[in-house]
């Protein structure tokens, strides 16, 4: 016997997209604001190492690329017809974020280490 399979309606899936980009591109000027201002940061600082500066810009690329990954995600989760498909992309997801996030962690930590060694 086959589960039935509930619809999203297509007006439902319009209106979340729809969200999806206005705050993606909310998100975007946010982040653009934040990178500008650490540039103006690292420039104007003259106490601030160069191994600090490396970890900071590191840490803005990786919030940069996990909100980009995850706009990508939630776009493609209104897409879905069903909630098996949406389920399924939602597993997908959270296995890739998990692994990238490991890595952000590791490379952070080498750079923190860094940090510490020549400050």
């Amino acid at each position: 016997m086959n589960a039935p399979t509930y619809e999203i309606p297509a007006e439902l899936r319009d209106f979340a997209e729809k969200s999806v980009d206005q705050a993606r591109t909310a998100v975007t000027n946010l982040l653009g604001t934040v990178v500008k201002s650490a540039e103006q940061f690292q420039t104007s600082s003259t106490t601030a190492h160069g191994a600090i500066q490396s970890v900071i810009a590191k840490g803005l690329d990786q919030v940069q690329t996990n909100a980009s990954t995850t706009f990508d995600f939630a776009q493609k989760l209104v897409r879905t017809r069903d909630l098996k498909e949406a389920f399924e992309l939602q597993s997908e997801f959270l296995r890739s974020q998990i692994s990238t996030l490991q890595s952000q962690v590791k490379d952070l930590g080498a750079l923190a280490q860094s940090a510490a060694k020549s400050g």
